[in-house]
Formats: C-alpha cells, structure tokens, sequence
C-alpha cells in the first residue's frame, strides 16, 4: 500500500521480472504508465446481438459456446491453415474462421463460451465471421457450465468494456484486473495537478474519477466526460510548456550576432545551384533574429529535397563568423554520416579561409577517437559537430554553443529536442564569448529546428506556440520531378520491367513492404519472403539487400552505407525509409500494397528517388479495394507537393487520423487529438496563457500541483519552471 506510482511494473501483485518485460515493450514501465495506458476501444456488454438477429457488414459483438471446431490445410496454398469453429447462443449457429493460425485450435474446445467481435458475411447460405477478436469466458466443468462470476468475469460482462492492445501473453481479462486492483489502490493516492478554477470554467471531472470513467465507464456520457478532461489535460500541460519558454525566453539575452553580409554573398555565389526565393526570404527571416540579442526559436517546414539543409548551414556560418560553436542533430548515423560529407564539400572553399573545423559524433565512434572529439568539443577546437543522440551525453560539454540545428524534428521528443540547446555555456551560469573577443556577454544559443512533415498553419501555431515557423514551399531549380504510376497487382511485372530497366544502366532501386513477415489474413506479401524470392527470381543477376526496422540500427546504417556505396543494387526495405539518406543514384522507387500507407507516408517514401538529376520514378502497386485508398493513390499520381499532399491527407482521411503520434510535437500525447479536439487545444492554449501572465514563478498555492508537474512531466525543463 505505500508503493508510489513510479514503482517499476514488476513490483505489482501478480506481474513480476519476467512478464514486467512484455509490459515494457507496450511502452508500460511503471505503476502510472498502467494507470494512463487507456484502453484502445470499448465494447457495450450490457446486451449482446443474438445469432439470429446479425446483420450483414456490421461489427457486431455476440456471446456464445463452442460446439465443434474443424482445422484444415487450404487446397490453395500449401502449408496454408484454415481454422473453423461453429458457435452457438440458442439463436442459431455461426460459422467463425481464422487463417494461418494454427495455434489457436487448443483454445476452442466444445462447451468453452466465447465473446466474439466482429463482421458478419454471408457465404452461400450461412453467415461467418473472418478472424473475429475473441474472449473466453468461461469453460465447462464436468459437464455443467462455470457460472460464477470471479472479478475478471464482472470487469468483462453486463458493462461497458474496456478493450487494451496487450503485452505479449496477457489475455483481455487478466489485464483488465491489473488495470482495476492498480486503479482501486492508487486513484486515492492521485492529486489532481489541474487547478480548481480551470476545471471549474469547464466543468471538468476531477482527475481520479476521469480515469475511473475512461477505463471503466458508468456510460458513454461518462466516458466521453472523461476523455475530453483527459485531452485537455495533455493539451494544458504541454500549452503551459510552450507559454513558459515563450515568457522565460522574453527576458533571456540571446546572442547578437555580428553578420558579415560579404561573407555570406561570397558562399551562396560559390555554391553549385541557385537558392530559391523561398530558400532567400527564410535566410532573410534567421539573419534578422540572430542579429538581436534574443534567442532565436524557429521551425523551418520544408518539403523532402527543398533545400532545408542548406539554410541550415548558411544560419551555422552566421554562428561562426564570431567564433561560436555550432551543433547539427539528426535522427541516424547514417543521416549524420551524410550531412557531415554534404557540410565539409559545401564548406571547403569557406573553410579554408576561416578555418573551420567539422567533426561528427556517433555511438559507433570508438572510446580513442570519441573521447579526442569530446575534448575538442569542450575546448573549442571544434566549430561545427554534426551528430546523432549521442550529442545529447553528459560527456558533451561545448566552450562556447551559439547555434543548434535539429533535423527530422519529429524523430525527437519535445524534451530531446530541449536538452541540446541547454548545453549553451548560459545555462550553466557562465558567459558565451567568441574568440579574441574579451567579450563577457552571456547569450543562450539560436536555435533552429527543421522538419519535412508540413504541418497546417492553424496547427502550427497551437502546437509550437513558443516558436515562429518559416516556410520553404518550393524545390531548387533543377531537381526534377518525380514521376508517379500505379499498377494493380496483376500488371506488377511492369514495375519490375521498369526496375531492370534502370539497374541494367547502372542505376539503383528501392522496393517498399508494409510489413516484415508475410500475412496470409491481409493476404499481404512480407519484406522478408518477398527478398528471398526476388533475389533468386526477377532480380537475380543483381546484388538484392533486406532492411526493416527489427535490425538493431547500426545494421540499418551498415545496410544503408552499403546501398549508398552502391554493393547493393536492390533494396528491399519496410517503412524505416521514410527518413533515409541521399541516394543520388536510386531512380525507381516500387511500393507493394500501396493502399496499405497513409498518404503522407507514401510521399515520404517517394522522397527516397529523385535526390540526383536523374529522371526518377516511383511505382505504386495497388488493387485499391476502398474508395479511401484509390483517392489515396490517384492523389499522388497528381500531385509532388508536400503540403497539397498534406491537405489532401487531411480530405481523405479526416481529423481523426491526420496525426499519427510520431507527427511533430504530438509524441507526449497518449489520448488527445488535435484536429478532431481543436477547439479543446484552443481552449487548453488560453488557460495556460493566462496562468503564466498571471502567476509565471507558480507562487500560487493552486499552482504549487501544477508546478511539479511540469517537473516530473519534463524534467528536463527543470530550470526553466524553477527560477530563483
């Protein structure tokens, strides 16, 4: 009874080392984690439907007992499984099916009653359910039913039930009972850190009885009252953030830059293209913060191959025309291996009349040549470092941090993307200086964060309300644009046509699955089966690799390098290419089962082709079944931009589902959603605006709760919510 909620899983009744790993996977680490792990869907058991009364093509939920199960191998397919058990609720009889699941026969035994979830379909004279989700209930002893009803059997019948996504070898009922004993003895303990006031402006529930509600609700009413508190929740504390950087970044001292103008003319004239006047107004708007004596905040929205990066290095010349250190964060090695390459070649005329040193910083480096960079970091010796989270390390130490640039933003959490321009000499108490200044002027680092995911503008500003955002909404002059085509299944072999097509000149290919291992339910072709066949069939006079993201990934950077040095011809891969490296050499880019991508992931993955002057290609293989994902397919046959693509995601797929939760800013969201919850954002954007106008140092006693949350939910922050 004394555990406190960040008690590591292991440690709860019931769980222990070995099954606490499977919770760990799911992303559930500790006694709060489960408490805040909300369920995915819920099921009304209040009243089933009767097998009598099931309507076609509607989910529909039903309980029943097993009364014969059949397994049998397709005549189809070899090695094939079909599994068949017949149910029965004294309504009528239900055929349900699954495939490939062998396994599952020791769980259907005549007389075990079920919970079934699932569309019904009518073939011939019957209906069947395909794959439905499944419960057991309960099982016959000795031939008479179990009918006692434990805890686990009332958390799961005559109710609103909640339904998880499930670590490894935990069933629904056994979860649902951690859930319920974890919330009766730690809901008494949780203090409500939303102040009074606010929730009483919206008539929120209470924090104890809002989680109660949403993961065992009275009613949907409940449960949607308990959701929206929730949301908003994640709204307000993350709005608190940003309105506190904002206020704290009003009355910090930035860096005044000194700006040569010749210097950078000089630069830009050498460069081998031309900037376009996107590319020109966003120089403009970075010149004009890194001159004042603020900390410049900007995110820079760009599409895939627009040019980002170099505006990145313009602003780092900028940083050190006066002696201060720049630091360059991407997500990969490989990624990092690139730009240090693609920085030192655009640099080297530059570099050799101000002397600048480039060094890069990975986990692979070994502990000789790291703890060398380190110490040319910390001394100075080093102007520009380029790195991956290693940067991130304690060990890091920078003499005089001016500028930061943090790539794929979206790859890091809000707090990542904090820690590196921390590690400026202000935050720890001591002056920035350039070199041969004398100067004792302390400044916090410019900051510059870039994506390639376009974000709505309305969004933009709710979402990253502490930074000013600049756009690049055009590509370089040159660049070529990618050509897009779709071939159903049945004409695939035109795709591969194409493919050998461009190898046989020399050229390189990549070739896109939605998964790993091969599905038979989806009847989708894997990654994996698919290199084994490909490298021995169509494509076997050619050097064929395999990457997906169950590599460790210093395989996935290995793989990648080999692909860039061109000893892979070929590149079989899952969607771990959605953030990859310059191939200027990979032109056809084939996507299998297209209609399984959301459409902002299949123009991510378009952008992997035409990084070179080659007329690139990319070849999406479909059968489009819904009208949802033939709008998908025929939206990027139409169009290359980035943010019509973005507008046009929004269209098709709705609110709801624009933003996955690796989207920008959004990977500390659990429940919210910000576009189909736009208003409750607004809303949570203004309670915390007024909170920190009114009371910035949290002196109020109403905010003391709310203080440590801050702490606790971003400890890195630490700093910025404590003053004095």
């Amino acid at each position: 009874m004394n555990k406190p909620l960040n008690t590591p899983i292991q440690y709860l009744k019931g769980i222990g080392p070995k099954k606490s790993k499977s919770f760990n996977e799911i992303g559930i680490y500790t006694i709060e984690d489960l408490i805040y792990y909300f369920p995915r869907r819920y099921e009304d058991r209040t009243k089933f439907c009767q097998i009598a009364a099931l309507e076609e093509s509607q989910i529909q939920t039903i309980r029943a007992k097993v009364v014969a199960s059949n397994q049998r191998q397709s005549w189809k397919r070899r090695r094939f499984s079909i599994l068949e058990v017949i149910v029965d609720d004294k309504t009528g009889k239900l055929s349900c099916v699954w495939f490939n699941q062998p396994y599952l026969k020791n769980y259907f035994k005549p007389g075990i009653e079920l919970i079934l979830f699932g569309k019904a379909e009518r073939y011939g004279s019957r209906l069947q359910m395909n794959s439905p989700e499944f419960e057991i209930i309960s099982e016959e002893t000795h031939g008479a039913s179990s009918c006692a009803q434990g805890p686990g059997e009332s958390l799961s019948i005559g109710r609103i039930v909640p339904i998880y996504s499930l670590p490894e070898g935990i069933s629904q009922r056994v979860f649902r009972s951690f859930v319920k004993e974890t919330l009766d003895e730690f809901l008494p303990k949780i203090r409500d850190f939303l102040p009074f006031d606010v929730r009483a402006r919206s008539n929120f529930l209470n924090l104890a009885k809002s989680l109660l509600e949403i993961h065992y609700p009275q009613n949907l009413d409940t449960q949607k009252a308990a959701h929206t508190r929730l949301s908003f929740e994640e709204f307000f504390i993350f709005q608190v953030l940003l309105a506190l950087r904002k206020c704290r970044k009003k009355d910090r001292l930035g860096i005044a830059h000194k700006i040569d103008n010749n210097q950078i003319n000089d630069f830009i004239k050498n460069l081998s293209f031309k900037l376009t006047k996107a590319q020109i107004g966003v120089i403009k708007e970075i010149i004009l913060d890194m001159s004042v004596q603020q900390p410049m905040q900007r995110l820079l929205q760009g599409d895939v191959g627009s040019g980002k990066t170099i505006v990145a290095i313009i602003a780092s010349i900028i940083a050190m025309q006066g002696g201060y250190q720049v630091a360059f964060m991407v997500p990969t090695e490989v990624l990092a291996k690139q730009h240090y390459e693609k920085i030192s070649y655009q640099l080297s005329a530059f570099s050799s009349q101000q002397k600048i040193k480039i060094g890069i910083l990975t986990s692979s480096l070994g502990k000789k040549e790291k703890d060398n960079i380190l110490k040319d970091i910390e001394e100075g010796k080093i102007d520009l470092i380029i790195g991956t989270h290693a940067l991130l390390q304690e060990s890091v130490k920078f003499k005089r941090l001016g500028f930061v640039v943090i790539d794929e933003q979206h790859k890091f959490g809000v707090g990542q993307r904090a820690l590196l321009p921390q590690k400026g000499s202000t935050e720890k108490g001591t002056p920035i200086h350039p070199i041969g200044s004398g100067s004792t002027e302390k400044g916090c680092p410019d900051v510059l964060i870039m994506t390639a995911t376009p974000i709505p503008r309305t969004l933009s500003i709710t979402l990253y309300g502490d930074l000013d955002v600049s756009v690049i909404n055009e590509l370089p002059p040159g660049r070529l644009p990618i050509k897009t085509v779709h071939f159903n299944t049945r004409n695939k072999y035109k795709a591969y046509e194409l493919a050998i097509e461009r190898l046989t000149k020399g050229e390189q290919v990549f070739i896109v699955y939605p998964v790993i291992e091969q599905s038979y339910a989806l009847d989708i072709a894997g990654a994996k089966k698919m290199y084994e066949k490909l490298k021995v069939s169509d494509f076997s006079q050619f050097k064929v690799g395999l990457i997906h993201g169950r590599l460790k990934q210093s395989e996935q950077d290995e793989i990648m390098l080999k692909f860039k040095n061109k000893e892979i011809d070929v590149l079989i891969s899952t969607t771990v290419l959605e953030v990859g490296i310059d191939i200027a050499n990979a032109t056809i880019m084939i996507i299998e089962h297209a209609e399984r991508f959301g459409l902002s992931q299949l123009h991510q993955l378009r952008g992997r082709v035409g990084r070179g002057h080659l007329e690139s290609c990319c070849v999406l293989v479909s059968d489009t079944p819904t009208e949802e994902s033939l709008a998908r397919i025929a939206a990027m046959v139409k169009h290359n931009d980035g943010f019509i693509i973005a507008e046009e995601d929004l269209k098709i797929r709705g609110p709801g589902e624009f933003f996955g939760l690796r989207q920008s800013g959004l990977s500390e969201l659990r429940i919210a959603d910000p576009l189909t919850q736009l208003q409750l954002l607004k809303n949570a954007r203004e309670e915390a605006i007024n909170i920190i106008k009114s009371d910035p140092e949290f002196s109020d006693k109403q905010h003391v709760l709310l203080k440590q949350k801050l702490v606790e939910r971003f400890p890195e922050y630490e700093k910025l919510v404590i003053v004095g």
